[in-house]
This record gives C-alpha cells, sequence and structure tokens, in this order.
C-alpha cells in the first residue's frame, strides 16, 4: 500500500504545534524522525526585535508541496526511502517566542531523516514566496526575503 509521503502541509495564521508535525510524520516503518521549530526572536544582526509578520504570496503552499515533494525524492536513496514530511509556516503577526515554522521528516534511517529535515528547511526559506516583516526596538522595520 502506497501512503502519501506528504501528510501535512500548510500556511496558518493561528499558532502551530509542533505535536501536531511530529504526530503527522508517524510511521511504523521510520527508524528515524527529525523536526526543526523555528521561532520569533528577540534579536537580528545585532539589533532589538519587537515582534515581526509573515506575508505569503498565494502560491506559497503549492510551492512548499513542491519543495517538499523534491526533498523526498532527492533524499530516498539506496532503498533508504523517507517515509513522510510535514512543514507548516505562520502567516499574519508573531511576537517573540511564537513558532514561525516547524518541519518534520521520518525516514527508514536517521541520516535520511536529518537530512531531508534539514533540507526541508533551507529549500523552504530558499524557494517559497514568504516574506517576514521585522519590528525593531528602535521603531524602524525591516522586509526579510522580499524582491
Amino acid at each position: 500500500m502506497h501512503v502519501e509521503a506528504i501528510t501535512l502541509v500548510g500556511l496558518r495564521d493561528t499558532p502551530i504545534s509542533v505535536d501536531e508535525a511530529v504526530s503527522a510524520v508517524g510511521d511504523p516503518r521510520a527508524g528515524g524522525t527529525a523536526f526543526f521549530v523555528g521561532t520569533v526572536r528577540d534579536h537580528d544582526h545585532g539589533r532589538g526585535v519587537t515582534g515581526l509578520a509573515y506575508s505569503a504570496h498565494p502560491t506559497a503552499e503549492a510551492e512548499m508541496r513542491r519543495v517538499m515533494e523534491k526533498v523526498v525524492a532527492d533524499t530516498s536513496r539506496d532503498g533508504r526511502p523517507v517515509w513522510r514530511v510535514a512543514a507548516l509556516h505562520r502567516v499574519g503577526d508573531l511576537e517573540i517566542g511564537d513558532n514561525a515554522v516547524v518541519v518534520a521528516a521520518a525516514a527508514a534511517h536517521r541520516a535520511e531523516a536529518f537530512d531531508a529535515c534539514r533540507r526541508l528547511i533551507d529549500d523552504i526559506k530558499a524557494e517559497v514566496p514568504i516574506w517576514k516583516h521585522q519590528r525593531f526596538t528602535e521603531g524602524d522595520a525591516e522586509w526579510v526575503g522580499a524582491c
């Protein structure tokens, strides 16, 4: 029986759960599960941050799915598959400490789980049209990732 490798993908304007993402990739065939949580920090490049907002292009969720499909294909190798992956990204206003992104991967072995998890977050950040508007303690702000 073939099980879809992408078990959870989404953009949400409500808090995202690590437990939901990790649960979504649970698979009895998996010997390793890896996850990454990106949180809003109180500083960036030596400057204090008070909060931020994420905006996404209407195609962002479809682009996340495309990235996830490629990561699964690229990191499954030598009969050691990545069984399941999940990714959630927040949009809207976030406060310091909020979860901004959660990715998870379950694979036959830990190396593939780690590789897939790292590729997921790196490729989502590099390829998916999601932009961050960061507010600083001095009162100014900047866009990150906008072209």
